[in-house]
């Protein structure tokens, strides 16, 4: 009859134990120096080696003719227990074996000397899967046992054993098998059962592996049953296994990350088509994406993938973190989609398609990748790489573009200022031209230039109460070029919301006799039109002209500019507009 090779293969004394020093060195001394527990907690992920060692421990108690610790295996006690013809070792599985009465009856046997053996040994294997009073039960046996008895518990779940339970035990950690250990191992196997497996395949098999060196043999032993008498190499390895390989998972990582649906869908088609298994598909790209993830946190990372560091930083910058970290989370809620049953295809599709556009997606991930993604354009457009959603430690740098603080700055800052209001520039240079302008234009003009530019004149400072009355030259005073909007926004007090402050930056402004009209880019916020600062505004204004003003908000759009479909785009251009007038 045909075993396993992981049957075939296991070790029959601790040094053939493969990753687990730190555990069979201390068994062996304990044997060689008659100092052994009466229970033992054997820990650890699956294949590691704990029942293995738990039935190695049960012949070298019992061995005649022990050696350094190690079971002869040649004696009658040890070929009884190798047979399982031995009555007094007792393997349990405790996920058959979970109530009560099985530990009760247990518990009676043990008054029993052991037949044909010296100690009565009990492996009782998934031990976290009895109930809680089989485990009540098994405290008292745990306590105080006869000297003739030893337990040996092994569990994959520590964390559902009683702590009364791990205290009375004796407790050794198993650690996952190191890849190199179990490549030399499956090597090693394959050489003496006549398999030409290659080195690339038998990476392959320990990564899939992943720390379980009895996974690595049974995916061994399956690649050879495919292809009895050939050779073993990638191809013939991902065939095996229903896998789509590391070329075409990586095609198709390069096609999301390109937005490519259909490219992507393509390559999932032609997959599926040729039997591959799409949870395995799905498990392999999975693990594709963590690579790229942890690539962009921190180098020499551990490919779990096999995909080299060139090609790992190129895929990785075209995804970017926040979309890296929606894909995976994506994957997953796909791959319990696909455990519960439903049309695989579709769900798959459904996925890649979803991966692809971002705004097929509601959840927060998926917003948070698409703010990422337009951050990143508005900041290669803008030329500034530091765009992050910070517009506020910039405010004072939009007050100086206002027009307030120092002259100098000011004027420096002058045709900035005047871009961003879309506004003609303050005429500063009215006095030079005096030869060609008319003798009547100088002597209105002084007037309503040191109006625009600086605070009232010291003729009017007496009269602050009368702003709202009609002036004695109404005419210099509704002229448009005698209104500087620059200056009124830099009389504004910080209680305005500097996102308001940045679009009444941004608005084209026009004066038509007492109508002042506000043209700012659609969708404005609603707190344009709030009364409060329509009144400040209005305020503001009359003060500047010296006669009563209307201030009216419209959202018509600036002349010429082209509103974005996507609402995120004209935000995060906006919050581009407010670094830029502050770069500036």
């Amino acid at each position: 009859m045909y075993h396993a090779l992981y049957r075939k293969w296991r070790p029959l004394v601790f040094s053939d134990v493969v990753g687990q020093r730190h555990v069979t060195d201390t068994l062996r001394n304990e044997l060689r120096s008659g100092r052994l527990s009466h229970a033992y907690l054997f820990t650890g992920t699956r294949g590691t080696g704990k029942t293995t060692c738990a039935k190695i421990l049960a012949r070298a108690v019992n061995c005649e003719e022990p050696s350094g610790g190690d079971p002869c295996n040649n004696c009658p006690a040890c070929r009884g227990i190798l047979s399982g013809n031995a009555p007094d070792i007792t393997e349990m599985d405790a996920a058959s074996y979970t109530g009560v009465d099985n530990i009760r009856a247990l518990r009676d046997e043990l008054a029993y000397l052991p037949a044909t053996v010296k100690m009565r040994v009990y492996i009782i294997d998934e031990v976290h899967m009895l109930s809680t009073g089989a485990f009540n039960a098994l405290l008292t046996v745990l306590e105080e046992p006869p000297p003739h008895v030893l337990f040996i518990l092994a569990t994959t779940e520590m964390h559902k054993v009683p702590a009364t339970v791990v205290s009375r035990c004796q407790r050794f950690a198993f650690r996952r098998i190191s890849p190199a250990d179990i490549l030399d191992r499956l090597m090693g196997v394959a050489g003496e059962e006549g398999i030409d497996l290659t080195q690339d395949a038998g990476r392959i098999l320990t990564r899939l592996a992943d720390g379980a060196l009895r996974d690595a043999l049974s995916l061994l032993d399956q690649c050879a049953a495919a292809n009895r008498g050939q050779t073993l190499d990638p191809p013939a390895v991902y065939a095996a296994l229903g896998m789509a390989g590391l070329g075409a998972i990586t095609e198709l990582a390069r096609a999301v990350a390109a937005r490519d649906a259909g490219g992507a869908l393509s390559l999932l088609r032609s997959l599926y088509e040729s039997g591959r298994d799409l949870s395995s598909v799905l498990d392999e790209f999975c693990i594709l994406l963590r690579d790229l993830l942890l690539s962009l946190f921190q180098k020499n990372v551990q490919s779990l993938s096999g995909l080299d560091d060139k090609e790992m930083g190129d895929i990785a910058g075209a995804f970017g973190k926040s979309r890296l970290l929606h894909a995976i989370t994506l994957l997953q809620e796909t791959q319990g989609l696909l455990a519960r049953g439903g049309n695989r295809r579709v769900d798959m599709e459904l996925c890649l398609l979803r991966l692809c556009d971002e705004r097929l997606s509601l959840d927060i991930t998926a917003l948070e990748a698409r703010v990422a993604a337009l951050e990143r354009n508005v900041a290669s457009r803008s030329g500034h790489s530091d765009l992050g959603m910070r517009a506020s430690a910039h405010i004072p740098a939009l007050g100086r573009v206002a027009g307030g603080g120092d002259p100098a700055a000011k004027a420096a800052d002058a045709p900035t200022a005047a871009k961003v209001a879309d506004a003609p520039p303050v005429p500063k240079a009215a006095e030079p031209p005096k030869a060609t302008e008319p003798p009547t234009a100088k002597a209105a003009e002084p007037p309503t230039a040191v109006k625009v530019v600086d605070t009232p004149p010291v003729s009017r400072a007496a009269e602050p109460p009368k702003v709202v009355e009609p002036p004695a030259a109404p005419a210099a005073r509704t002229d448009p070029s005698g209104f500087d909007w620059t200056a009124l926004l830099d009389t504004l007090d910080s209680g305005v919301n500097f996102l308001i402050r940045a679009h009444l930056a941004r608005a084209h402004v026009s004066l038509a006799g007492r109508r002042l009209t506000i043209s700012v880019e659609s969708p404005a916020p609603r707190q344009l039109q709030d009364k409060a600062l329509l009144s400040l505004l209005e305020e503001k204004a009359s003060l500047q002209l010296g006669q009563p003003v209307e201030v009216v908000v419209t959202t018509n759009g600036l002349p010429g500019q082209k509103e974005s479909d996507d609402p995120l785009e004209g935000l995060i251009r906006r919050g581009g507009s407010v670094v830029q007038l502050s770069s500036g």
